[in-house]
């Protein structure tokens, strides 16, 4: 048998597997007003999230669509404070101690300028630690103890490094841990242009812009802010017993600002039932290089909650393959993002039977499904069968309706 070559073999597997590769998908949502503008944001993160429990897409967040750069200038002051930080220390085991203050208050310095490019509180809570000793050594021990209150606003359970620091410097921290002062609160209040981006506080994500935490710790907090489409924003705050406010104005990159130019047009095709192609979203999901969109507008209706009109359109064609319209009731008990994963659920679906990556066989069901209207006791519509016995509960084990 002569053989085949070796082209011809693999073209069927080339061609199974061009076939069976994920479309790509994203949802994106259109904020109406400024009140609505943060909860879409959150509604967008957790509708990408469910999107990824289907297999036969490649999911493409707003992260992966519009990047989200880093601040050059904090990268560039955030490695010149590291080479300062191990030169002061340098000089500190030297025992040059006016040498070792001088270079980390510079370290300090440019840390100031650093926070967008920290992802922890190295090298700012060991050059606080470092600049402590050194005035406590010096007998400075008001400004020694207020820069343990900064250490301790940022990592409680930060360690002193015996080798390094001296026993009375390690007792000061004790005495400072129990002071009336570090048990002291204050309210910090985080704001950003655009709304919508996600706050780290000392490395923890604590939600959405605008947001305000009331009970942080009295001293220095590292302030983080996110959103993708826009350069990262980072500070120093310093928390007070009086309030204080954190503002950002977020710089965004090109490409979110060619998709938010794009954005007047596509609100009519979302909000238009219609079978008329979708010709904005089409041009909308091409120019992010996608095959499906799910596209949806969010507005905040006094008294009543947030309205999500919401559709799936097929990028090629601009065809709606589904939509739903729903008036939210917030997120005080977490229940956001279930209802998130069910807006979702229903639209791929909606579309044809889909394979999902992982499968809960109770996802979606609140244990009531098969309640009809004048049965309220968990009965099926089936009838129910009738006992010989006495015992009604006879040959009933409580588990045939599941």
């Amino acid at each position: 048998m002569k053989a085949l070559p070796l082209a011809l073999v693999l073209l069927p597997a080339l061609a199974l597997s061009a076939s069976s590769q994920p479309g790509r998908i994203s949802a994106l949502l259109i904020p109406m007003d400024p009140s609505s503008e943060s909860s879409g944001v959150q509604m967008e993160s957790y509708m990408n999230d469910a999107l990824g429990n289907f297999a036969s897409y490649a999911v493409r967040k707003p992260r992966d669509l519009f990047g989200l750069p880093d601040d050059p200038a904090a990268q560039a002051s955030f490695q010149r404070a590291k080479k300062g930080y191990e030169e002061s220390v340098k000089a500190f085991e030297a025992r040059e101690y006016e040498d070792a203050e001088r270079k980390v208050r510079a370290t300090l310095k440019e840390l100031d300028g650093s926070v967008a490019a920290m992802t922890s509180c190295f090298p700012l809570c060991d050059a606080l630690a470092l600049h402590g000793a050194i005035l406590q050594l010096r007998g400075d021990m008001e400004e020694a103890k207020l820069l343990l209150i900064d250490l301790m606003a940022l990592n409680p359970t930060f360690e002193l490094n015996p080798k390094r620091f001296s026993r009375e410097f390690i007792s000061l921290r004790v005495q400072v841990a129990t002071s009336r002062t570090s048990q002291l609160r204050g309210s910090a209040t985080f704001k950003s242009r655009p709304a919508g981006a996600r706050v780290y506080v000392d490395g923890e994500p604590v939600g959405y812009t605008p947001l305000t935490l009331p009970t942080l710790p009295v001293g220095k907090h590292l302030v983080r802010m996110e959103r993708p489409g826009f350069r990262q924003f980072g500070q120093i705050a310093e928390v007070t017993p009086d309030d204080v406010d954190v503002v950002a104005s977020l710089v965004p990159t090109a490409t979110y600002k060619a998709y938010d130019a794009q954005l007047d047009k596509v609100i009519p095709d979302v909000s238009r039932g219609s079978d008329k192609p979708a010709n904005a979203v089409v041009s909308l999901g091409r120019s992010l290089s996608l095959d499906r969109a799910m596209v949806g507008t969010v507005r905040v209706i006094p008294e009543r909650g947030t309205e999500l009109a919401v559709g799936l359109f097929d990028v090629k064609s601009g065809k709606r393959l589904g939509s739903r319209k729903l008036v939210l009731q917030g997120d005080e008990y977490g229940q956001l993002k279930s209802e998130m994963e069910r807006v979702v659920n229903q639209l791929i679906n909606s579309e044809g039977e889909q394979v999902q990556k992982k499968r809960d066989p109770l996802d979606n069901r609140n244990g009531a499904e098969d309640w009809g209207s004048e049965d309220r006791g968990g009965n099926s519509r089936q009838s129910v069968k009738k006992h010989s016995g006495d015992d009604p509960l006879d040959d009933v084990s409580g588990t045939e309706d599941w």
